[in-house]
């Protein structure tokens, strides 16, 4: 059914060739598809999996694409672009009609609707149900536990039953400002399999500093203050599903970073022990 939805909303990525999920033989089938098929194939994202992710012949694969095929692989970031826009979007423009102190009421956040919010909900919620299903067909991830798959489980749930019901809606498009973090995990994962993993380059460096930057603010932040929101706020709720689906979501998704933040500590630790092993 995802298959066939996606081929009636974009028909002219029906025709384009399924890429094989390694990087050898990805590599060569984009070098062989003209520039402007080559342009098109990245609403079909190239996906690797974690071994090939990480093998050594990534770079050396990668480097022997043609610029035109090159560029797909580093537009692999753009669904996180493409569900931030209308969040922001969303945001600046209440901001400007309410201020701060009206959009954040709980009357806003519970029983009204923002401009736009439910669409962008609506859209969100197709885009992580397809890479939950694509992750699970390809079996695109490692481990027992998967905590990005414990992530699309979570906001899946959470995100229907809110749709269905009608509420909590304004609530969840906060908790997608988290998403401005992705875009940066996505780039460290993409100059990874380019091969540039010099932790003394200053684009490196740079990399980390908003990779940090976006966790603390975007991710952690925002997920904190929207939890003591919702505690703070809990009287004002009605009796139902609202208010115990709110809190089990933002105790998961709480959990998931306190793990996101440990596995990004060990990763630059091994980063730095590596820059004073030289």
């Amino acid at each position: 059914m995802l298959v066939a939805l996606s081929r009636c909303l974009f028909p002219a990525a029906s025709s384009l060739p399924r890429l094989p999920h390694n990087t050898t033989a990805a590599a060569s089938c984009l070098s062989r598809l003209p520039p402007a098929a080559a342009y098109g194939v990245f609403l079909q994202p190239l996906r690797l999996a974690p071994a090939a992710a990480s093998s050594p012949t990534a770079a050396s694969c990668l480097s022997r694409l043609p610029p035109a095929a090159a560029c797909v692989v580093f537009l692999q970031p753009l669904p996180h672009p493409l569900l931030q826009s209308p969040v922001v979007l969303i945001l600046a423009n209440e901001w400007m009609k309410k201020g701060i102190k009206e959009m954040f009421e709980h009357k806003q956040l519970v029983d009204s609707l923002w401009s736009g919010a439910y669409s962008a909900l609506c859209f969100s919620c197709g885009y992580f149900a397809y890479d939950q299903w694509d992750m699970l067909h390809y079996r695109l991830y490692s481990g027992w536990i998967p905590s990005i798959l414990l992530h699309h489980l979570v906001l899946l749930i959470c995100f229907t039953l809110a749709l269905y019901r009608n509420t909590t809606i304004n609530y969840l498009i906060l908790s997608l400002v988290c998403e401005l973090h992705s875009i940066f995990l996505h780039l460290r994962k993409i100059r990874r399999m380019s091969g540039v993993r010099d932790g003394k380059m200053r684009v490196v460096q740079l990399e980390w500093v908003f990779n940090w930057l976006a966790f603390f603010t975007a991710r952690l932040g925002c997920h904190v203050l929207i939890t003591y929101k919702l505690i703070r706020d809990a009287h004002k709720f009605e009796r139902g599903v609202a208010l115990p689906l709110a809190l089990t979501g933002m105790a998961g998704m709480n959990l998931l970073n306190f793990f996101l933040g440990r596995d990004l500590l060990k990763a630059y630790r091994r980063k730095q022990a590596l820059i004073h092993g030289d």
